[in-house]
């Protein structure tokens, strides 16, 4: 997230308590908002829940872009949370579908403008 010409680097699985390095994780039964609605939820490859963990760190990242009054944000692609345009279908089979990851639907509703690495658009 960009702050008055400046990057705030944030990384929201972390601001949530999981650790680093830590097990592949996808979303499973839908997308970012859908978490954020609780009809979806995020899993690790091992079957552990982590729907929890990965909201409670996308509150956190909003909080701060609240804060700091971010306008705009680059996330990295594919990712359960950051995931901008493409995720990962939930099968852990390497299978990418279109969807947003949880923060940045999360930053979308509050108007943020949100691009990934690839696209910086």
């Amino acid at each position: 997230m960009y702050l008055s010409g400046k990057c705030l680097l944030v990384c929201p699985e972390v601001m949530g308590g999981l650790p680093v390095p830590r097990s592949r994780m996808e979303i499973i039964g839908g997308e970012g908002l859908d978490v954020l609605r609780g009809k979806a939820k995020v899993v690790d490859i091992d079957g552990r829940d982590v729907t929890i963990e990965c909201v409670k760190g996308v509150r956190a990242a909003v909080h701060l872009a609240e804060k700091h009054r971010i306008k705009k944000a680059i996330l990295k692609t594919n990712s359960p949370c950051c995931g901008k345009g493409c995720i990962y279908d939930g099968s852990f089979k390497n299978v990418l579908r279109e969807g947003n990851g949880i923060l940045t639907a999360a930053l979308e509703e509050r108007g943020i403008k949100v691009a990934s690495e690839k696209t910086r658009g």
